[in-house]
């Protein structure tokens, strides 16, 4: 199966961009599946089922998100009724609004995504390794695995990475919204990024327009953040992967 993972989309500019990229990317590619990150994809961060549609009305298949997941109240009610959505399943058990992994049906096979989030720099969620280890023995059976691992520090996705090694078949990292250069195949099968970028303006600071951004850390006050304007770009990369065995055969890191 061809697997398209793609990196965090910023607002409604981000949402349209993807619109006019993706479904040329999945006849160009035959691709298979898209996962997107969708935590940002509501105009002022955050996540809104109409953003959330917007981007599942245009090709992709399952939403992953992060610490903006509830950053929007509206965004509650959706989670429980879109399997299509998940947070970070390392929130609490019983509390957090929706779910952290989702299977979806490919027919011939049966894919995985699961949502993690790192505990560097970020709230101190449950140890995303363990919630791994739990949620793999509640899914056996489910040979492709996915998993985007939204991580500040880029030491904890890497070491996240190669615990998982062989067991996940695809990870890729999310939330700085700058591409890393380090796509691979681990040596157990599991294809691999750091970072897969970001869907949104070019001529921002991760997606923020760049004088805000600059006033935020020259001046230390309060700044009202607003999503720059102008080109886009979307940060993605393509994963090859056998569906009987769930490794991964191929990489390729795409900048559109």
């Amino acid at each position: 199966m061809r697997l398209l993972c793609i990196g965090d989309v910023v607002s409604s500019s981000g949402c349209r961009y993807l619109s006019k990229k993706l479904p040329r990317l999945r006849s160009e590619y035959a691709v298979d599946m898209v996962v997107c990150n969708g935590e940002n994809s509501a105009d002022g961060n955050g996540i809104t089922p109409d953003s959330a549609n917007a981007l599942l009305d245009h090709g992709v298949d399952v939403i992953t998100t992060g610490n903006h997941s509830f950053r929007r109240r509206e965004s509650y009610d959706f989670y429980e009724s879109c399997t299509q959505l998940v947070r970070p399943a390392n929130y609490p058990l019983g509390t957090t609004p929706g779910r952290g992994y989702t299977i979806f049906d490919m027919l011939r096979y049966r894919v995985c995504v699961v949502n993690l989030m790192g505990t560097m720099y970020l709230e101190p969620l449950a140890s995303p390794f363990e919630c791994f280890d739990r949620i793999m023995e509640e899914i056996s059976g489910c040979a492709v695995v996915v998993v985007d691992f939204h991580a500040e520090a880029t030491a904890e996705k890497r070491a996240f990475g190669f615990y998982t090694d062989g067991r996940a078949s695809v990870v890729v990292g999310t939330h700085t919204h700058v591409q890393t250069s380090d796509e691979c195949i681990l040596p157990k099968g599991t294809g691999y990024i750091t970072d897969l970028g970001m869907t949104g303006p070019v001529d921002s600071v991760l997606g923020v327009k760049k004088e805000l951004a600059i006033a935020k850390f020259k001046e230390r006050m309060p700044v009202r953040f607003e999503t720059a304007d102008g080109e886009c770009k979307m940060g993605c990369c393509l994963f090859e992967i056998d569906e009987k065995t769930g490794k991964t055969t191929d990489v390729k890191r795409l900048i559109v």
